[in-house]
């Protein structure tokens, strides 16, 4: 039996197939065409291309944010970092098309660093990516309103 996490109300479209990469633009065209209320793009970070030092959670929001993507970002960020006790590294502003091309509020996480050791463990873990999960989805909660 799958736990429940967001209140009622939300329903989750998947915008990635697990067989096939789906192109950045056909997420954000799906997002855009059902008129979704937040998007949400959750990722596993990297730093070079070998085992590096790098670690902790970021969240990124739009250059140009909408005031929602902001307030979202800092709720996922606080939430995450006191859930999963890694590195807080912070709300960024990056121009990533999941987050230019979306007309809603939009949020890309990077929940820690497949290129460190600890991390990729972590990443790899049932529990670490329920326990994010669980972080993300009582942000959005918290959120409600947006």
């Amino acid at each position: 039996m799958k736990k429940r996490l967001l209140l009622d109300g939300h329903t989750v479209i998947f915008s990635h197939h697990p067989e096939a990469d789906v192109p950045l633009h056909e997420r954000t065209q799906l997002a855009n065409r059902l008129k979704a209320d937040l998007f949400i793009s959750i990722h596993a970070n990297a730093a070079g291309s070998g085992f590096t030092g790098a670690s902790g959670i970021e969240t990124f929001i739009y250059s140009r944010p909408h005031a929602d993507s902001k307030r979202l970002a800092e709720t996922v960020q606080l939430a995450l970092c006191l859930s999963v006790k890694r590195r807080d590294r912070g709300v960024k502003k990056a121009d990533f098309a999941v987050l230019r091309d979306t007309h809603m509020p939009a949020v890309l996480i990077e929940c820690g660093f497949m290129t460190n050791r600890e991390e990729l463990a972590l990443l790899q873990s049932a529990g670490y990516r329920r326990r994010c999960a669980a972080a993300i989805a009582f942000a959005v909660n918290c959120c409600e309103t947006l």
